[in-house]
Formats: structure tokens, C-alpha cells, sequence
């Protein structure tokens, strides 16, 4: 396993690339969501997830990329980034195709999931930037994850309000059993 400035360099990569997903996906559903309060619920966010987008991409440059042979040979660099572009096309494609099977109470649960996992991200960044004297990384994590808990706050009433509207109805099909209501009045 790495360690030291190669684990730091690593993890902030991966960051990177995790965020930008997020991001591409929230900006993709202010878009494509027919319920106007997703829409608006993603135009709220993505100001902010742009600022955290640039500011992961600066503290990554800042790490360098630890390669000096790349430095070195801007030709070699062009391999990597053709890479990650081939990566980020094949997945927006697969996206494409996904989207007009997905509804906006799925596309909006999975971006929940990315935005936890972002959250819990920035909050080890967060975390180790204190214990370790980077100022830079625990300034980047302590926003982040602040933002992204708004966010995921704001995104899982939207959600439970839809879940509750779709599934309207079906409480008239579902019979209760006399164990399940001792069961809820216990709790």
C-alpha cells in the first residue's frame, strides 16, 4: 500500500474523479428531471459543487503528480488523460442509454448515494488535514462536507415526499396483520 505524499496524491485523485461524477450527474438532472423540484434542488447545489470540483482539482495540482518521468515528457501525460477521457465517454454513454429508463425518484436516490459518499470523503479530509497541519485539505473537507450534508438533508425530504406520492394508494391494498400493529405500537 502507498503512503506518505503518494497515498495523499492517490486519495485526492480519487476524490477528484468520484466528485466529478457527482457533479456531471446533478448537472445532468437539472436537466433532465420532469419534477421541478428535483430540477430546482439541483440548481441550488451546483454552484457549490463546481466550488468544491475546483478546489479538489487545485489541491491536486498542487500535489503534483509524482511522477517525474511525466513531468518530464509532456507525451506520456497525453496517455493518461486520453484514458480518462475514453473512461468518461464510456460512461456517459452507458448513462444515455440508462436515462430514459430511470425515473427521477431513482436518479435522485443515486445521487444521494454519491453525495454520502463525497460527504464521508470530505469528512476524512476534514479529519486527517487537521491531524496532519494541512490547513489547504481541512479547509477543502470541512466545506465539502458541510455542503454535501445540506445537500443530502435538502435531497432526502425531496425523496420521502416522492416515495410517499408513487406509492399513494397502495395503502389500501396492504392488509395489516394483528402482530405488525403490536409491533408499531411498541415502537
Amino acid at each position: 500500500m502507498e503512503s506518505g505524499i503518494d497515498f495523499l496524491r492517490s486519495q485526492v485523485n480519487n476524490a477528484v474523479m468520484q466528485h466529478d461524477s457527482f457533479l456531471r450527474s446533478v448537472v445532468d438532472h437539472e436537466s433532465q428531471a420532469q419534477d421541478q423540484r428535483f430540477r430546482d434542488l439541483c440548481s441550488r447545489h451546483i454552484p457549490r459543487m463546481r466550488e468544491h470540483q475546483r478546489m479538489l482539482e487545485e489541491f491536486q495540482r498542487t500535489l503534483g503528480s509524482g511522477d517525474s518521468r511525466n513531468e518530464s515528457n509532456p507525451l506520456e501525460n497525453i496517455g493518461g488523460v486520453l484514458k480518462r477521457a475514453a473512461g468518461s465517454a464510456i460512461g456517459m454513454a452507458k448513462d444515455l442509454a440508462d436515462a430514459p429508463r430511470q425515473s427521477d425518484f431513482l436518479r435522485l436516490v443515486s445521487d444521494i448515494v454519491m453525495a454520502r459518499q463525497a460527504e464521508d470523503t470530505f469528512k476524512t479530509f476534514r479529519e486527517g488535514g487537521r491531524q496532519l497541519g494541512i490547513q489547504q485539505l481541512a479547509d477543502i473537507g470541512e466545506m465539502g462536507e458541510r455542503h454535501h450534508d445540506e445537500y443530502v438533508k435538502e435531497a432526502n425530504r425531496l425523496v420521502q415526499q416522492m416515495f410517499v406520492e408513487h406509492a399513494r394508494g397502495a395503502e389500501h391494498l396492504i392488509v395489516s396483520t394483528p402482530r405488525a400493529q403490536q409491533d408499531l405500537g411498541a415502537m
